[in-house]
This record gives structure tokens, sequence and C-alpha cells, in this order.
């Protein structure tokens, strides 16, 4: 990258709470994620230069767009400022911080905010799933399925299985067992207080039942409120950020690399256009690549922690191994020797991810980014891994779709 670009922090909201059952409407949700981002870097609003807004659904949800101007209204310093929204399914929080730090590197703006917002409970659950459907290929795609994600990742379960052979679901099990122990740690995940059985993680109808197809309730990312707000600076005034706070420069973790690759819509054409790759979605592992090559790093194991994208348990199976974690197909090495456990080599989603901390879609990447910037600093309280100075975070949209990938690190 020609300009650095660091996080001085931010904040998210509890994505336990139900806020239209409070009365509160998406910009309330906004203003609280931007007024405890501000309160807990200590800067003022007046400080931002400009805003990226991250929302996937606001139409459809909430029968409100420009979501930019909201942003505006949340503070009078803020009237006025130039903001952007962006939409890419559950990746549009990273679109919104991809497009902050070009700003940044094109020294059109020195502190941007980076704001992911999504309002999802204030309609049934039937509702809400066919609204998230708007990312597949509509009238394309998965036309008889009552839950289309679900369908859509029990789909990729059947292709990951004819590619390599049956994914066994007690490494799914385990995958979700596993974020969700690691939620109970985290106090603004939605199911930190939530409480399973032994066959919670089974294959025990009862206990967890199935959605669609082959996916189950318990390895499932549930419907989620919430918003994020981070603060991207460029290297001057991050140097003036932690001058001011008797930091240095390196105490401050940098975005050290970034990936981006957008694949078809339907799922089926992805699949076949990796037909010759050894990876079942080349695009996916396309991405990670690319971040590591802009961060000059050697391989996956260079990072401490990774925060990815586990909608599904599914999901995270395949990122296994996509990042270079084991060989491809052999993800459920990873899951049977420990490796992403919190103790294990390379914890995988500390925070609980999607499936247990949460996943407000268009807040989501930055959430991601968040909880980097949290673990490269000692921040992350009991969810942190020890000595955690370089996290990776991979974002997916749509049936992997549009995929993000960051390297957060710091040198302090």
């Amino acid at each position: 990258m020609s300009r650095s670009v660091y996080i001085l922090g931010g904040a998210q909201t509890d994505f336990a709470r139900n806020w239209s059952r409070e009365g509160i409407e998406i910009d309330g949700l906004m203003r609280a994620a931007l007024e405890e981002g501000l309160a807990a870097t200590g800067l003022e609003a007046t400080d931002i230069d400009s805003a990226h807004i991250g929302n996937f659904t606001g139409e459809l949800f909430c029968g409100q767009g420009q979501l930019g101007g909201l942003f505006s209204a949340l503070d009078p310093a803020l009237s006025g400022i130039p903001t952007s929204r962006h939409e890419a399914a559950c990746a549009s929080g990273s679109m919104a911080a991809l497009a902050a730090m070009a700003d940044i590197e094109a020294g059109r703006y020195e502190l941007t905010c980076v704001l992911g917002v999504e309002y999802m409970r204030n309609v049934p659950g039937q509702i809400a799933a066919e609204h998230l459907g708007a990312a597949a290929w509509a009238g394309h795609e998965w036309q008889d399925a009552k839950f289309l994600w679900p369908r859509a990742f029990s789909d990729l379960t059947d292709y990951y299985g004819e590619r390599y052979g049956e994914v066994s679901y007690a490494h799914l099990g385990a995958i979700a067992q596993n974020n969700f122990a690691n939620a109970k740690r985290n106090p603004n995940a939605q199911s930190r207080a939530w409480q399973f059985s032994d066959m919670s993680f089974t294959e025990d109808a009862e206990h967890n039942p199935v959605i669609e197809g082959r996916v189950r309730k318990n390895d499932l990312g549930q419907i989620t409120d919430g918003a994020v707000a981070i603060f991207l600076a460029s290297p001057e005034r991050a140097a003036d950020y932690a001058r001011s706070r008797g930091m240095t420069l390196e105490q401050l973790p940098r975005i050290e690399g970034w990936g981006h690759r957008t694949a078809t819509m339907r799922l089926s054409d992805k699949i076949a256009e990796s037909k010759d790759s050894p990876f079942l979605l080349k695009h996916v592992n396309g991405a990670v690549t690319d971040a590591f090559r802009r961060a000059a790093i050697p391989d996956v194991f260079a990072l401490n922690a990774i925060e990815l994208h586990d909608c599904t348990a599914m999901t995270e199976y395949m990122a296994i191994d996509h990042l270079g974690i084991t060989a491809p197909g052999e993800s459920w090495r990873a899951v049977e020797d420990g490796t992403i456990t919190m103790r294990g080599r390379l914890p995988i989603n500390p925070s609980g991810g999607l499936i247990g901390l949460g996943h407000p879609v268009g807040a989501t990447g930055a959430r991601m980014l968040l909880d980097a910037y949290k673990q490269t600093t000692g921040q992350a309280g009991d969810y942190q891994v020890a000595g955690a100075t370089r996290v990776g975070v991979l974002n997916i949209g749509g049936s992997t779709t549009t995929i993000a990938a960051f390297v957060v690190g710091t040198a302090g």
C-alpha cells in the first residue's frame, strides 16, 4: 500500500439487544455505536473527516436508505461531512473499510469513521430470511428453500463432500461448540447467556433440529441487531493521536495487507470455475493470498488469531483449508487436533464469531476489524489471545460472492 492505514479503535453495541422492542430506530442504533466509539478512543465528532457506512438491507427491514444522511444527523458537528454507503451483503462492512482506506491512501482525508449497521429483529424470522435472500440471485437460486442461506451452505457441504470426501457433522458441531464457548467470554455476545446440553452439537433432532438441508440450528448464525464504529487514520494523524496519549505510533495497529475478490453470483458457477484448482472456491483462497502478499507474511501461521466468517459452521470449515491452515480437503485435521481453539496453535473466532457473538450483516466486517484491533492492543478482555500482535480477518458476502481479507498488526 502507498500509505499506511492505522486503526485508532472503536466500539460495538451489545449484540444481545433488540432495539425495536426498546422503541429505538436504526439511527439510534448508529448513534449508540458512534458515541461509544468516540468515548472509547477519546476522539470528538469534530475529528472525523469523512464516513463510510456498511449496510445490506436498510430499505427492506426499515424502509430506510440514505444512511449517510442519518450519520450526518448523529451530531451537529457531522453535518456537511462527506459520507458514502456500501453494500456487499455480509461483506458490506469490509467494503466500507476498504473505501475508507482508499480515501486515506489517496490523501483525501486523514481520519475516517467506518460504521457498520444492521437492524433486523423488527420482523418475524421468516420475513427476515426472505429479506436476507436478496444476497442470492433472485429468481435463479434456491427458489424452493424455506430458509435460503441454510440451504445454500448445506449445498456447500455437499460440494465439499463430493470433492474431498464426506463432511462429518461431528466436526461441524465441534466448530459451533467452540464458537459458543468463546462467546461466553465476550460481554457483547448475543449468545453469552444461552444454555446448551451435551446433545446440542450433535445430530439430535430435539436439541439441534435441522433448519434446512444439512444445516442445524446450533451451527447457524442468528438474526442480530448491531452496529460497530471504528476509526481509521493516516500515519500522520495516527502519530499525532499516539503522541497525545503518551504512546508510540508502533503501538497502534496497522492494516498491513488486504485482499478483495468478487465472484459470479451462483454458487454452482463458482464451484465450476474452481474445478481445476486444488481449492473448492479458488477466489476465497485468492483474497487470502493477496492479503498475505501485501502484508509480506509467509503463510497463515504468521498470524496469532483469525476472525473469520462463520455464518454457518460449514463456512468456517471451508475457510480453514482455504486459509492454508491445512491442505485442501483436510480442514477436519485442525478441528480434531485443537488448532482452532483458544489454546490451540491458531485460535479462530476468539470473539465467538458470527455463530456465538452474532451477525448484524452490514456491521460484521467492521466488527472483525474492531476485534483485530482489540487483540493486537491487548484489550480483548476475557477472550484475549495471549501475546497477539497480528490477526487475520476473512469476511464473506453471499454464497462466497464477495470476499474481503485483512491482516492487522502492531509492532508494539
